[in-house]
């Protein structure tokens, strides 16, 4: 049997802990069982990645007690109360207190396990939600290019060798995959980090402008030129140039680029005057520039060289152990700037993320971690290949159920999980809103914040 979680289980009944405890390791969940509260408190701390299944009735340390010093000890870690009928008012009590259920005895064991079943899932989800900020505090304090997948350890690993060989460098990758963010680290972990990191999109540009743009003018050089002008090129000598979407680059300016990477010098628009220059070329292309075909009109004797190193940045969609990570790296930096609290991210966001192939990169993961922190995306989103494959699958009633039970859920959790603002907009009664939880097991404590 797979081991789906840890339960910490108390009971003072001897019998009744044996079977409980057979219930749970049946279901799958590895169980520490104790006849005390105070001998399941001697090793539970904040760090407990599981549940804790207590009796409320006990000698010395009851249910209650253990229930107050486990939300001292961590308020997450899911604790469910098992109570006799006369305990129900307390119980109920508890679960306004932060218990996460309470099952009455005699229980049967789905209740049981099924309940344990879906603490655990929650205080899963809690733990990673930490692990990954914690990752993401840890990026905020300067961890560049986020990740701890092989392909981003490995480009780091790249970066680091040849940062301060001096040599030009070629990057390709996709839109939004991050191309100036490495061409930044390549100049500060450079010995030109003392210098200007000039960046220049070529594809933004007009022709009639790139030219002026990159090698400057002087005064008169053509009409509207009324003050001499400092090149991108010039203004970056003593540090890094990064000239992106170079594929974009006109075919006359392509010639004086050679130039400029060939020989080291710059000639402003309007002068005859050479000026040397010392700068690192990161160029960045959004194609293969190795293949004529996706070349196109951009100069071959250019791209070899440019050629000397290039860095390819693996796409979001080949990393996605990295998605999570980069989520809430952006999360927490949107939410600082909007002056909002963070979020807790439900388990369909972390479905939404992994899921998701990411078509714009690191960019579209960034936007939608804004959207998050603002509150307009919509918690019960997911992608659409994976929900239209579930929602095939199955017979009518079967996806009317399921249907019905998402509908639940979204609504519970655009309410933080509130029952009455839930029920006035789900439009039925009371009881059958309970019936309902009930029958698709669904803990509406799940959805408070």
């Amino acid at each position: 049997m797979m081991d789906t979680g840890s339960v910490i289980l108390i009971d003072d009944d001897s019998e009744l802990l044996r079977a409980t405890r057979q219930t749970l390791e049946l279901a799958g969940f590895s169980v520490s069982a104790f006849a005390t509260a105070a001998e399941a408190l001697a090793g539970l701390n904040a760090n407990f990645s599981g549940v804790v299944v207590s009796d409320i009735r006990m000698p010395g340390v009851d249910g209650l007690q253990l229930f107050d010093r486990v939300l001292q000890l961590d308020p997450d870690i899911p604790v469910i109360l098992v109570t006799g009928h006369g305990d129900i008012a307390v119980a109920v009590k508890a679960i306004k207190d932060g218990a996460y259920d309470f099952i009455t005895k005699p229980f049967a064991a789905d209740r049981l396990a099924q309940s344990v079943a879906r603490a655990a899932e929650k205080r899963r989800l809690v733990m990673e939600n930490r692990a990954l900020r914690e990752g993401a505090e840890q990026a905020q304090d300067g961890l560049p290019l986020i990740g701890q997948t092989p392909a981003m350890e490995r480009l780091r690993r790249t970066l680091r060798q040849i940062a301060d060989t001096d040599v030009d460098v070629l990057v390709t990758g996709e839109t939004g995959s991050g191309k100036e963010v490495v061409a930044s680290l390549l100049h500060r972990w450079s010995r030109r980090a003392g210098g200007n990191f000039v960046a220049l999109n070529c594809g933004t540009l007009p022709d009639t402008v790139i030219e002026s743009e990159l090698f400057g003018h002087e005064a008169g050089a053509f009409t509207g030129a009324q003050k001499k002008r400092i090149g991108r090129i010039e203004h970056s000598s003593g540090g890094t140039l990064f000239l992106d979407e170079i594929e974009s680059m006109p075919a006359s300016t392509q010639v004086q680029m050679l130039r400029v990477l060939e020989m080291r010098e710059v000639t402003p628009l309007g002068t005859n005057e050479i000026r040397p220059v010392d700068l690192r070329v990161v160029a960045a292309a959004k194609v293969d520039l190795g293949d004529p075909n996706q070349r196109g009109a951009f100069r071959e004797d250019l791209y070899y060289r440019l050629n000397v190193v290039t860095i390819s940045i693996p796409p979001l969609r080949e990393r996605r152990d990295d998605v999570a990570l980069l989520f809430f790296y952006f999360a927490e930096r949107a939410a600082a700037r909007f002056r909002r609290q963070m979020p807790a991210v439900p388990a369909s966001v972390h479905r939404y993320l992994s899921q998701h192939d990411w078509p714009g990169n690191v960019r579209e993961l960034a936007h939608f971690a804004e959207r998050f922190v603002l509150g307009l995306e919509e918690v019960g989103q997911v992608p659409p290949s994976a929900s239209a494959e579930s929602d095939a699958a199955g017979s009518l009633p079967e996806r009317l159920e399921r249907y019905e039970a998402d509908v639940i859920r979204e609504t519970l959790g655009r309410n933080d999980g509130d029952v009455r603002r839930t029920i006035e907009a789900l439009g039925i009664p009371r009881k059958t809103f309970y019936d309902k939880l009930q029958r698709h097991g669904i803990v509406r404590s799940d959805f408070s914040r």
